[in-house]
């Protein structure tokens, strides 16, 4: 059975940094891609950020991009989702998501398996 659990969400002002994490279980760590995604009251689930467990490849939403660092610790079966100089316009549920293939894709709709989300609220 597949888990994934997110921590690390709180409250933060403007500039500051957070680091989300996500432990996984039951993956073929190898085969799968893993991804972050996010969403805020009344907007649809978006793209944050995502990576190939087997290369470390990785890949990121233009909104994020030289601010957001995934990366995955081997040895703990867990995601990370580095987040530093973070904005008002960060501020939602972030989930961590499983997708069951080497390809990395950018639609929610693609990954396969979801953690329960953890809240990031930025302050002004």
């Amino acid at each position: 059975q597949v888990q994934l659990v997110e921590s690390g969400g709180g409250l933060v002002q403007a500039g500051g940094s957070l680091r989300l994490s996500c432990t996984t279980s039951g993956l073929t760590f190898s085969n799968y891609v893993m991804g972050w995604f996010r969403q805020a009251p009344g907007k649809e689930r978006e793209f944050v950020a995502a990576i190939r467990w087997r290369s470390s490849n990785t890949f990121y939403a233009d909104s994020v991009k030289g601010r957001f660092t995934i990366s995955i610790d081997n040895a703990k079966n867990t995601v990370y989702l580095q987040m530093n100089s973070l904005k008002p316009e960060d501020t939602a549920v972030y989930y961590c998501a499983a997708r069951n293939s080497i390809i990395i894709h950018t639609t929610f709709k693609k990954y396969d398996y979801w953690g329960q989300g953890t809240q990031v609220t930025v302050s002004s």
